[in-house]
């Protein structure tokens, strides 16, 4: 029983501090006055009766009433119910009697004026129960015998109501009355533990919403500050009363204040967490409250801080929660959307509703909290249960370790009540005990089904309101109330002073008769607890399935027993396997249970291999484990770890704990705790089953197969048991208990010893305590014997402590051991005595650790180290030297995933163990795969040290030992990139001299530094002997320096000096300065001052006149009849183009070729003044002349500002003086007109592409032409869009203008003889003149800025450096975004617009940019298009040889050679050109002599360095360097190549590698690509690598391989021999592995030569022979099967042949495969023999022909006369030298042989005679004979020397027999 209420206060406002600003209020009078024993009188009372401040009012209010919550220092809630009303105040003079009841009315009478203020007064009641009606209703009676002056005495009422008592649970209902006729019922609950809300829970949902509810709901129980506004006091109540409901079964424990008074708001400013309401009058002042949660009850608003993250439900909860709730706030909301919504849903009553919205959070809590029972640990049973929570395993095996929401909430004070409350094990239990004891499976089985959720919901909330309301309401309040507007009386007196005696009187006589009767005994129903069952992960992962298949647990079971059985091999080959299947939980489970059963009586001594590998298997599992251990992996390996271990030596044992201390879990005092906690709940339990076990040992026999007991259910029992128990026994167990706890306190000092104290404890290494260690910066190594020693001191000064004593390890694990161990025996009781000797132990248990370690570490540091794979030397070229010998590194995965065997599939050949080397050419990785299943595999990467664009430091793990290593990410323009982490034994100084010497190589001071210069010479020979010595000191790289890499490479550079130029005046003339030095300009933007050489060559012009003839630019204008030298020499004036020799001193333009070609009419001297027009001096030459057409094709760089504007001046315009700008001008256009005067104007006999008009136009004289032109001045403008319109790619026949057809305006009579592409920005101000003969078409081009850029983004999508993480970067995405392929597509388009205009005639001036870059692309692309010279391997040479080399394209500057050139980075312009050419090679593959692998070839090694070819900017660079001729005086050494072309020439020679066997041209094709990006592909030189065997590029370097496999093939014959090979896309060659047809067909025959031992014949020879025998053929069937020859036409596009060529054995009926190229194997299917591919018999042994070419088999048509009466018929011949016969058949096609002619049989060969029937057309000579012993065969063929031919190869056999 307890009293209903404690006091009775009357509060009223205080009249003398009326003065003062705020008023205060004061107590009255209390009742009763003395406090009781049990609940003194709470403080403060006055200030919460008026929350808002005490203040005077002008008029009556009503009576207000609301409860506010006090809490007292002993945390008991005190509810003060508040009943306020208003009195007036009087005036001043009366105000010295207001203190006497009697005499105020007497006063209040003699006043008629009505009183100006109103002051309040409270009654208040105090209980510690929270009945809120009933205090509102006797408060409410009070007020009305004051306020209506009923007849009750006010006196008794509260006495009554002071001694009112009434039983605080079991839900019985009390009748009171409080003696004024009035009548309560007052119901309790049926068990106090579940909270009463009667419907606030209901208002609060409605006030704020679901989702803000659960929000405020979150932030309570993880611990944030939460206010509540409103402008009821009441509605602050009974929402923070609806929000500590909602938290059952958990209680709030922090400030609790629903209702806080103004003058506590500083309150809100508190750290702690708190619930408090605020009225809103106070609005402002909670503004500037950063960390407060805010819910506003009257906007319904909830406001969080930004500064705030409140962790919601985790989900799958959160949603169902929110699922439920929705049901049933808004059971609408289901129907909302039905045709024909059921007529009603019935809405519960609020109270009822109330009841739903718990039950749900009931639910909520029973799922979060389902299983909390098993984690809990007993420590203690008697005197009194101590219990602890295992909060990791908990989190753990809910799998919700990452959770926010939960881990918070397990660490918050209400869960350490609820821990404390409900752990116990014998205790009453309530309705949540049931609900997540029993209830749990089938809040499972229910999860999705609506319907049942909310019956489940209703069930439970039935139960909770049956808990409120255990019976219908029968008896009915009576309650008397005041009568309406009663408080507006104008003359209402003041409250009564009540008499204290009465009130007391009652009081006293009530307590006596209290005292008096019996206590009442609550009667407790304990039990034990139910656990429930075992907890269930709240959602199973998706990856569980995965991790934990039984095949990965399979194979961590035969590893660990490979191990344990010494089969050391199995194991290693396992063992990546189970490392990597460590990542699972299962799977680390498993390896602790497998570990388990090897460890017999609590030991197990290993060898030294089986250690390491447990070892490195005990560390994988737990570098994944957080310090929190939630799996329990750390706890089970605990014991293992002191178990495992090795002999060192006699004496001397190595325990595995001491190498796995690297783990940041050893360094967490809470997982030590939770550890020595389930150790102890283990030995008390073992405690007590034994003293069951001695009185009951015949029972158990009949136990055993039951589950054993609980620790949890013994603790239980014992409760129950203890009672009962006399005083000794009690006191026994008591004593056995704390022996138990005191003994596991030692045992857990000295595992804690052994875990923190390091192997060697000289190092002063600091353990990272859990406030230090970070997990990342632990370094999860594990210490096998190799590196036991090494790790110690690589930590030597991991994080240093700032006081000097921590710094002693010994002195910090003392305190650490020695602070745990003062928790936990407090925490389990354990005795002062006993814990004081502890304390004197741990020291000495700590310095006897050491000196056992100190012999371990000793001993261990003998150890041999572990082996490591012996490093492989790469193979290297000849005159290759190593800079830099191995270092050993891992080469990493990159970005792409062929070799990571990731989601491709494959082997993981990344990672790979191996060493990089560096060398004067490449640097070369050469190692294994990390991986044992692959390990026997050789993995190659390369790049040349030239191609290397970036360099950049990065830090990465190994796998094998997880530490963290400094490594290179090197990316080459080669498409390769080499990410390495150097291994653990590099010291970092070695990596700084590896960077350094690599940064010297890759950009040498000057381009004699590069290895194409410095290969293969001697130290002495720093020179070739031929080049002038500048400067005696310029040394190479020495062989000496070179391999003492350590010393700086010396060598000091010629210094140059700058060069001044001339003045303008002297600009013109022939004079210039003469220096006696050579200057070399390396100047970065070579300025217009440069380019006029300040010296010219000195030797005699006759010299180099005889070389420059030499050139190839030379050869080219020969073969095209530009003009021969002596020709220009003697001037024959039918020429009209000449080769001028004005530029042969480089004068005039340093960047172009000393013969170039000019118009016959241009002097020399002109030509000096009109170059200074152009850019660079780079003035108009002509490259290239259609043989057809004579339209010439020039270059020229882009136009000066002036020179541009001069130009399309009109001639006609006076100038005022013969300025020098206009003479330029003048002498320009009479350049550009004598270039189109050359052109011969006649027509195109064909026809071709031209209409009627334009070949009359031809025919007429220049005169002519030219009025014609004058008059069309629009066509030459519809011209000029239309090519502009071309180019954008528009259609063409979109563009029209004056109603003409754009087609036929382009073929225009009207056409111009001159086009000049030029830059669209460069010629703004050009207008089109029709007097002029030329026509300009500006276009748009990117500039060298814009190719590295993309280039840049193109090596990145290739070859990325890392996986991507973001999804939206594909490859193809990041392609796109590189614009690469839109460059090609821009370049391919304006060549095949410049190839269009000179195929129909018109001459074409390509004058871009400095016109070295894009003109350069274009010219050559149009020469190849437009020329099938270029597409043969000698014209491709020439035309680079011509176009790129003599004209200068800067090819040292644009790939960043030298070090001057560094900053201005890599511009693959050249390469740009060849994947052009490659596009156009995917084209039309028949019509390019070289193969795909040509043009790799010069891709990789433009860049390498390798040959001198491709270095400097200019053949004026190469001839000062004395290289351009040198080759003639010189005996060239037979290995070092100094010209790739040489190089390639001697390896065409040896091999059929750059040789395409498809080139099949048709003469004088023009080649017209397609450019369209979505015809483009991706050059697979991008993309391919060979892990094998490096680049194939260095042709020597891969070529021995093959052989020695085969070797190996051949050695172990015992096993059966398979024909089978595995080919893997990114590590084998496959064109070496897989050869195309031809090339394996030649190689066999070059096997048969050398079995054989004859003469190898070239492979040249065999297929030209083959090729021959296939043209004969041809010729002879073309007539009757024209159409199904495969090599003469094709069903494709007119100008796009078929992309296979089949040649075709017969006989067998094999076809045989021509691959498109000899480098990517044939893949294409072989052909039908109905595709059209001949038959030819002949092939089927010609193969296997001997080298002297008349042993070839001969083969024809001959007529051949039937037997007796038949005709004669043509019939295929074959003579058959090797097996000795002449068969013959129907046609060349067929198969079935139709008669064969013995030889051996033959008597005679003689001429014949036509017979009746003969061919008519023949002659008579035409026939012949043959004898046999058989009969005569008549033969007549097609003409007299086919006859002869016939009968001498017969003859030959016949003798040859």
């Amino acid at each position: 029983m307890a009293r209903l209420a404690d006091y009775f206060v009357l509060v009223g406002y205080e009249l003398d501090k009326r003065g003062s600003r705020d008023g205060q209020g004061q107590i009255l009078q209390r009742f009763p006055e003395k406090d009781w024993e049990d609940n003194p009188f709470p403080q403060g009372i006055e200030l919460f009766c008026q929350p808002s401040g005490w203040q005077l009012f002008t008029e009556r209010n009503p009576p207000t009433f609301f409860v506010a919550v006090l809490t007292d220092i002993s945390s008991e809630r005190h509810y003060c119910a508040c009943f306020t009303f208003w009195e007036a105040v009087e005036s001043a003079q009366s105000q010295s009697h207001s203190r006497n009841g009697e005499e105020e009315e007497e006063a209040s009478a003699s006043h008629v004026q009505p009183a100006q203020l109103f002051a309040p007064k409270s009654l208040v009641l105090v209980s510690r129960l929270d009945h809120t009606e009933v205090f509102r209703n006797s408060l409410g009676l009070i007020y009305t015998i004051y306020v209506d002056g009923l007849s009750a005495s006010l006196e008794n009422v509260i006495g009554n109501l002071l001694t009112c008592t009434i039983p605080i649970t079991g839900g019985a209902q009390r009748t009171i009355s409080l003696g004024a006729g009035d009548r309560q019922v007052i119901q309790t609950p049926i068990n106090d533990s579940l909270p009463v809300s009667s419907c606030s829970v209901a208002l609060l949902f409605r006030q704020l919403g679901i989702t803000n509810v659960l929000c405020l709901f979150c932030a309570a129980l993880t611990e944030h500050k939460i206010l509540f506004l409103s402008s009821s006091y009441q509605r602050l109540t009974d929402a923070c009363r609806a929000l500590l409901a909602l938290m059952f079964p958990l209680k709030y424990s922090f400030t609790y204040v629903p209702i806080l008074p103004a003058q506590l708001l500083e309150v809100l400013s508190t750290p702690t967490p708190f619930i408090i309401g605020v009225s809103s009058i106070f609005h402002s002042e909670t503004q500037e409250l950063l960390d407060v949660v805010i819910a506003d009850l009257d906007g319904g608003t909830v406001t969080i801080p930004e500064c705030i993250h409140i962790s919601l439900l985790p989900e799958p909860l959160l949603h169902q929660t929110r699922e439920a709730l929705s049901m049933i706030l808004d059971p609408e909301l289901e129907v909302a959307d039905l045709a024909f919504p059921p007529s009603t849903v019935s809405a519960p009553s609020l109270k009822m509703q109330d009841k739903e919205i718990r039950a749900v959070f009931l639910r909520l809590f029973a799922q979060l909290l389902q299983g909390y029972r098993w984690c809990l640990h007993i420590i203690r049973i008697h005197p009194e249960p101590v219990i602890r929570f295992h909060k990791a395993a908990f989190l753990g095996q809910r799998g919700l370790v990452e959770d926010d929401f939960l881990t918070k909430v397990l660490e918050g004070m209400a869960f350490a009540g609820f821990v404390t409350e409900r752990g116990a094990p014998y205790r009453a239990i309530d309705l949540f005990d049931e609900l997540v004891a029993y209830e749990v499976k089938r809040m499972r089985a229910e999860e999705g089904s609506k319907q049942k959720i909310l019956q489940h919901i209703k069930e439970l909330a039935e139960q909770l309101y049956k808990n409120e309301n255990p019976y219908p309401a029968v008896t009915m309040h009576k309650v008397q109330k005041p009568t309406e507007g009663c408080y507006l009386r104008l003359h209402q007196r003041p409250f009564p002073r009540l008499d204290e005696g009465t009130v007391q009187w009652i009081i006293d006589q009530a307590t006596a008769k209290l005292q008096t009767a019996p206590p009442a005994v609550k009667a407790e129903k304990k039990c034990m607890v139910p656990s429930g069952p075992p907890i269930a992960a709240i959602m199973e992962r998706n990856g569980s399935a995965l991790a934990n298949s039984a095949r990965r647990l399979e194979v961590v079971r035969n590893c660990i027993s490979y191990v344990f059985e010494n089969k050391m091999l199995e194991a290693k080959k396992l063992l990546p396997a189970v490392l990597r299947a460590m990542k699972g939980r299962a799977a680390r489970h498993c390896l602790t249970q497998e570990l388990n059963l090897h460890v017999q009586q609590n030991r197990a001594v290993l060898d030294h291999q089986q250690f390491d590998f447990i070892v490195r298997m005990m560390n994988c599992c737990l570098q994944d484990c957080t310090a929190m251990d939630e799996h329990g992996i750390a706890a089970a390996l605990l014991p293992l770890v002191t178990a495992f271990c090795r002999k060192l030596s006699p004496g001397i044992t190595q325990f595995a704990y001491s190498c796995v201390q690297e783990h940041v879990v050893w360094t967490n005092i809470q997982f030590w705790e939770a550890m020595f906690y389930c150790d102890v709940q283990n030995h008390i339990r073992a405690l007590y089953l034994e003293s069951n076990g001695e009185n009951h040992v015949d029972e158990e026999g009949k136990e055993g197969p039951q589950e054993e007991k609980s620790a949890l259910e013994i603790a239980s029992e014992q409760r129950r048991l203890w009672p009962t128990m006399s005083r000794e026994k009690q006191q026994e167990l008591i004593q056995k208990e704390e022996s138990t706890v005191f003994s596991q306190a030692i045992h857990y000092a000295n595992r804690m010893s052994y875990l923190l104290l390091p192997l060697d404890t000289s190092k002063n290494r600091l353990l990272r305590s859990s406030g230090l260690g970070d997990v990342e910066s632990v370094s999860n190594s594990f210490v096998t014997n190799s590196i036991a020693g090494s790790v110690a001191e690589s930590y030597d000064t991991e994080s240093g402590f700032e006081d000097a004593e921590s710094s002693d390890v010994a002195n910090y694990v003392v305190r650490f051991i020695n602070r745990f161990v003062d928790k936990v025996c407090t925490e389990s009781g354990v005795t002062n005595e006993h814990l004081k000797g502890l304390h004197i132990m741990i020291p000495d248990i700590v310095q006897m650790h050491i000196e056992t370690l100190d012999a371990v570490h000793r001993e261990s540091k003998r150890l041999p180290p572990i082996q490591k794979p012996k490093l492989l030397r790469p193979s290297l070229l000849v005159g290759e030297e190593c800079v830099m010998e191995g270092l050993r590194v891992y080469l990493m995965p990159d970005g792409r995933e062929e070799a990571a065997g990731g989601n491709i599939g494959g082997p993981p050949l990344l990672p790979a163990e191996g060493a990089i080397f560096l060398t004067t050419y490449r640097i070369v990785f050469k190692g294994t795969p990390s991986d044992p299943l692959v390990g026997e595999q050789v993995v190659i990467r390369s790049f040349p040290i030239a191609s290397l664009t970036k360099e950049k430091k990065i830090s990465t793990t190994v796998q094998t030992d997880q530490f963290i290593q400094e490594g290179l990410q090197l990316r080459s323009c080669t498409f390769q990139l080499l990410r390495i982490a150097f291994d653990v034994e590099v010291a970092s100084e070695s990596a700084e001299v590896f960077r350094k010497h690599l940064h010297k190589l890759r950009y040498p001071q000057h381009v004699r530094g590069t290895f194409a210069f410095t290969v293969g010479q001697s130290p002495k020979q720093a020179m070739q002997p031929k080049a002038k010595e500048k400067n005696p000191s310029l040394r190479t790289l020495s062989k000496n320096l070179v391999k003492n890499a350590k010393k700086t490479i010396g060598r000091q550079y010629v210094t140059r000096k700058k060069y001044t130029p001339p003045a303008w005046e002297h600009r013109s003339s022939q004079h210039f300065q003469e220096d006696d030095e050579d200057e070399i300009s390396v100047s970065e933007e070579i300025d217009r001052s440069t380019l006029t050489p300040s010296t010219v060559i000195k030797p005699s012009d006759k010299m180099t006149m005889s070389h420059l003839v030499e050139r190839a630019c030379c050869r080219d204008y020969q073969r095209m009849g530009l003009g021969t030298l002596s020709n220009s020499l003697t001037r024959s004036k039918n020429e009209p183009f000449r080769i001028s020799t004005v530029n042969r001193m480089y004068a005039i333009c340093r960047s172009y070729p000393g013969l170039l070609i000019v118009p016959q009419s241009i002097q020399d001297n002109t030509i000096q003044r009109i170059s200074r027009c152009y850019r660079q001096n780079r003035f108009p030459v002509v490259c290239w002349r259609n043989s057809r057409t004579k339209a010439v094709l020039l270059r020229s760089g882009g136009l000066h500002g002036k020179g541009v504007v001069g130009l399309f001046k009109s001639q006609n315009t006076p100038a005022a003086g013969p300025s020098q700008t206009d003479s330029t001008s003048l002498e320009q256009e009479k350049y550009l007109q004598a270039v189109i005067n050359s052109m011969p104007h006649y027509a195109d006999a064909s026809g071709r592409n031209t209409l009627s008009g334009f070949t009359s136009a031809h025919m007429s004289s220049a005169g002519k032409w030219g009025s014609i032109r004058a008059s069309g001045r629009m066509s030459n403008y519809v011209l000029n869009m239309e090519i502009g319109s071309r180019l954008a790619g528009k259609d063409l026949l979109s563009a029209q203008h004056n109603g003409a057809p754009s087609e036929a305006s382009f073929l225009r009579q009207h056409r111009a003889s001159l086009y000049i592409i030029g830059d669209k920005s460069q010629l703004k101000g050009a207008k089109p003149d029709p007097l002029q003969h030329w026509e300009v078409v500006p276009i748009e081009v990117f500039d060298v800025r814009q190719v590295k850029a993309s280039f840049k983004k193109l090596i990145k999508a290739c070859v990325p450096g890392s996986p991507s993480t973001d999804p939206s970067l594909t490859y193809l995405r990041t392609l796109e975004e590189s614009e690469w392929l839109s460059q090609i597509h821009k370049i391919l388009q304006i060549s095949v617009l410049v190839v269009e205009l000179l195929d129909t005639g018109s001459s074409v001036l390509v004058s871009l940019e400095d016109g070295w870059d894009i003109t350069t692309q274009v010219v050559s692309l149009v020469q190849l298009l437009s020329d099938p010279y270029y597409r043969t391997m000698e014209g491709f040479r020439l035309l680079v040889e011509k176009e790129w080399l003599s004209f200068g394209h800067r090819f040292s500057h644009r790939g960043a050679q030298t070090l001057a050139a560094q900053s201005s980075g890599f511009a693959p312009v050249f390469l740009q050109f060849l994947d052009c050419v490659h596009q156009i090679h995917l084209q039309f593959p028949m019509e390019f002599e070289f193969t795909q692998y040509y043009l790799k070839f010069l891709s990789y090694h433009y860049v390498s360095n390798r040959f001198r070819t491709f270095l400097l900017d200019s053949d004026y660079e190469r001839i000062e360097l004395g290289l351009l001729y040198e080759e003639k005086g010189e005996r060239k050494s037979q290995q070092v190549y100094k010209s790739i072309w040489d190089y390639i020439d001697r390896l065409n020679k040896k091999t059929p590698v750059f040789f395409n066997y498809m080139y099949a041209p048709e003469d004088g094709e023009v080649l017209r690509p397609y450019s369209n990006i979505s015809n483009l592909k991706v050059w697979d030189y991008y993309t391919q690598e060979v892990l094998s065997e490096g680049p194939s590029y260095d042709w020597e370097l891969v070529q021995g391989q093959p052989e020695q496999v085969e070797e190996v093939d051949r050695q172990d014959s015992s096993a059966p021999q398979t024909k089978r090979k595995i080919i893997w896309p990114c590590y084998d060659n496959r064109s070496r592995v897989e050869p195309d047809a031809i090339s394996k067909l030649l190689e066999e025959l070059h096997n048969l030569e050398a079995e054989l031992g004859q003469v190898p014949e070239c492979w040249k020879d065999v297929w030209d022979k083959v090729k021959a025998s296939q043209r004969t053929e041809t010729r002879q069937e073309v007539s009757r099967m024209a159409s199904s020859s495969l090599l003469m036409s094709s069903s494709l596009l007119p100008h796009r042949r078929s992309l296979g060529v089949y040649l075709q054995e017969s006989g067998v009926g094999s076809t045989l495969n021509l691959s498109l190229d000899s480098d990517t194997s044939s893949t294409s299917t072989p052909s039908s023999g109905k595709q059209g591919g001949r038959k030819s018999t002949s092939n089927l042994y010609s193969q296997f022909q001997m080298s002297e070419s008349e042993n070839r088999s001969y083969e024809g048509t001959l007529y051949k006369k039937g037997a007796f009466m038949k005709p004669w018929k043509p019939r295929w011949f074959v003579l058959d030298k090797t097996k000795h016969q002449l068969r013959y058949y129907d046609n060349r096609n067929d198969t079935e042989c139709k008669g064969v002619i013995d030889l051996a049989e033959v008597e005679s060969i003689t001429p014949g005679t036509p017979t009746m029937g003969a061919p008519k057309t023949v002659e008579e000579k035409a026939f012949f004979d043959l004898k046999t012993t058989k009969r005569v065969y008549n033969f007549c063929a097609q003409d007299v020397q086919l006859a002869q031919q016939w009968i001498d190869r017969i003859q030959s056999c016949l003798s040859d027999a």
